[in-house]
């Protein structure tokens, strides 16, 4: 009689193969991480924070995973909104919050339909969701929500902060784009 289950499976736990390294590189690289962490910065002053005219309009990056600060999971942004005009529309597979400093006007949301039957297949809603907002409010954009902010205000600017999670895109989902550019761009 062969060899039972479990010795086959004990043979093939020891059989030889490539020896590498991987954990020993991990523990040199977080303690190399932990040491470069501690000269980063705990406090951004406004004159650190970068303007960038970018697809989705004018933000100014509070956090970002390229500047040099301790916050390792948010992405941040302050994004001015034109009067009367509006930002890109985009997705992206995190969730989005934002916060209205000042103005007002409105988001509209496609929902996001998903099927996994046999492969993953995203889809939109044609109509979107609309969602009006003002100074003081706190707005959710739930994940790959496709979404357009929209200044209502024909004479002044508007102004919400957003902030984005980093989380996902370290998981392997760094799924973003941006399906209109911001007018201007």
């Amino acid at each position: 009689m062969g060899k039972s289950l479990d010795a086959l499976e004990s043979a093939a736990s020891h059989a030889p193969v490539d020896q590498v390294d991987f954990y020993t590189q991990a523990l040199k690289v977080s303690a190399e991480f932990r040491e470069d962490y501690k000269a980063r910065l705990n406090v951004v002053k406004s004159s650190q924070m970068p303007f960038e005219r970018s697809p989705q309009g004018l933000i100014k990056h509070i956090i970002n995973e390229r500047m040099d600060t301790k916050e390792c999971c948010l992405d941040m942004y302050q994004q001015f909104l034109p009067p009367g005009k509006a930002s890109g529309k985009h997705r992206h597979l995190s969730e989005e919050v934002f916060y209205v400093v000042e103005g007002s006007g409105y988001d509209l949301h496609w929902d996001v339909r998903f099927d996994c039957n046999h492969e993953m297949d995203f889809s939109w809603e044609e109509e979107p969701k609309r969602f009006d907002w003002k100074q003081g409010d706190f707005v959710y954009i739930p994940p790959y929500c496709m979404h357009k902010h929209f200044n209502a205000d024909p004479n002044n600017e508007a102004r919400i902060i957003v902030i984005n999670s980093r989380i996902v895109k370290a998981m392997g989902f760094d799924w973003i784009e941006q399906i209109e550019a911001a007018e201007g761009y």
